[in-house]
């Protein structure tokens, strides 16, 4: 037989056939789909995201704008300390006068303020009306602005906390990873339903089956996570049933906004709502460090997302009485009612399929 240079050399005998070798490039492309590099290259971007999230809103809180009540016994003095405060550099409080010390501490509790400076010029020491349970971070950045500025004036001051956070709750954090946790089980959830039976709904019943199931699941949810960081571990006083509904109306959110964003976009739904809701969402809580201490783009979107509405509604229950929680309440309830709604609307759009 001839055999034609740069063939291989013709079988003979016994045995397999012997396969020709293959090239890397094919060998790759059969191992990583296009579909995979982007995968991929979109996992890469969600990483940098986090990295960037994370560190551009935590690596230098200070306070920009505080809510101070100013409390003096006449006027003349208490638009003198007001000035003052307000004219400090950076801006680090945005100090109001209030009628008396009953006042201020009425709207500490209410959330109207976060501190309030009673001056006494009878004597040398003032003091200042702090509330740790809105955040450990918070009450001492405010302390210490006030501290500074008070020094600068002859005085001291004693700081006294109206609203103290609970023995086991570590600088008030116990509330950040409660609504952490919730939100992971939102979207995992509805990430499982995604991977089990298709990212998109057949049609609309399964769309209403899903959000059926995840309504269940966060009714449970919302009741374990409720009971364990209040009666198993203590570490959150407050009602226990005002902490189940909002458990329940968080983890049903979230996982709502990952049924719409995978209705929208397939799979890769799961990772849009990975960067909204843990992204995006996560440092701008108000956790680690409320909206105050945030740079102006996280303190901005922290309030419109599912887990700072969440955090601030946990630390109202536990150590506010659940003052000033409509506006965070009406946020979740309209991401949820959005989330259905997108969901049932793209499974409508489909249609049922045709055997």
């Amino acid at each position: 037989m001839t055999r034609i240079p740069g063939d291989a050399a013709p079988h003979e005998g016994p045995g397999p056939v012997p396969v020709p070798p293959t090239r890397f490039a094919d060998e790759f492309k059969d191992a990583v789909s296009l579909r995979a590099a982007l995968l991929v290259i979109g996992v890469l971007a969600l990483q940098v995201g986090f990295v960037l999230s994370y560190i551009g809103a935590f690596h230098e809180p200070r306070p920009r704008e505080v809510p101070l009540a100013v409390v003096t016994p006449t006027d003349r003095l208490t638009g003198q300390t007001v000035d003052r405060l307000g004219a400090l550099p950076g801006d680090p409080l945005a100090p109001r006068a209030v009628a008396d010390e009953a006042t201020a501490v009425r709207q500490i509790r209410h959330r109207d303020v976060d501190g309030a400076l009673v001056v006494d010029p009878r004597g040398p020491t003032d003091r200042l009306l702090v509330a740790s349970g809105g955040g450990a971070s918070l009450s001492q950045a405010v302390t210490e602005v006030v501290a500074a500025a008070e020094r600068a004036q002859g005085r001291s001051l004693r700081v006294v906390d109206v609203v103290p956070g609970s023995a086991g709750d570590a600088r008030g954090l116990s509330s950040f990873y409660l609504v952490v946790g919730w939100c992971v089980g939102g979207y995992l959830c509805a990430a499982i339903l995604a991977i089990s039976a298709g990212a998109r709904p057949a049609n609309g019943h399964r769309a209403l089956i899903r959000l059926g199931v995840l309504l269940l699941y966060a009714i449970a949810a919302g009741l374990l996570g409720a009971v364990i960081a209040g009666p198993v571990l203590d570490a959150l006083p407050g009602n226990l049933a005002a902490l189940w509904g909002l458990g329940t109306l968080l983890v049903f959110t979230v996982g709502a906004i990952t049924l719409a964003l995978q209705g929208l976009a397939g799979i890769i739904g799961i990772g849009l709502a990975i960067l909204l809701v843990v992204v995006l969402g996560n440092p701008s809580a108000g956790g680690a460090y409320p909206w105050p201490l945030l740079p102006p783009f996280w303190a901005a979107i922290g309030p419109a997302l599912p887990p700072g509405a969440g955090t601030y509604v946990a630390r109202s229950i536990a150590y506010f009485g659940g003052n000033d929680v409509a506006g965070s309440l009406g946020v979740l309830a309209a991401w949820a009612v959005g989330g259905s709604a997108v969901t049932l609307v793209c499974a409508l759009r489909r249609g049922p399929r045709t055997p």
